[in-house]
């Protein structure tokens, strides 16, 4: 017998973004995936306005989707906070301080037209 995802990938998406408003995050931007990549549907990106905000963010975020009945792969950089990584399967999320979202400007690389919709040479 096969389990059923407990939520879809666009319901993940909309409590992740649910959970991030409801904290305070700002410039929450949501990259639809789905056609440009096979380890998950979704990306969001979103900031905290210090180390403090960004770990509440995800540690709000991975207990609203435990209670939802979605078990995080993984979540890195509490630590230091400047940059959390929780991974929710379809749907991965990335938190970070202003500078460092401004450093890598990971929505520009993922906004970027997929490799087979650029102009060929």
């Amino acid at each position: 017998m096969n389990a059923q995802p407990v939520l879809d990938a666009e319901a993940l998406r909309d409590l992740a973004v649910s959970v991030l408003d409801d904290a305070k995050g700002e410039d929450i931007q949501v990259i639809d995936l789905r056609d440009r990549s096979s380890f998950a549907d979704f990306m969001i990106v979103a900031s905290g306005n210090s180390t403090r905000q960004v770990k509440a963010m995800a540690d709000r975020l991975v207990q609203r989707a435990k209670a939802a009945g979605v078990q995080p792969l993984g979540v890195e950089g509490e630590r230091e906070a400047e940059w959390v990584l929780v991974d929710l399967v379809d749907v991965v999320v990335h938190l970070m301080l202003p500078q460092t979202r401004a450093f890598y400007n990971i929505e520009k690389l993922w906004s970027a037209p997929p490799a087979s919709q650029s102009a060929q040479i």
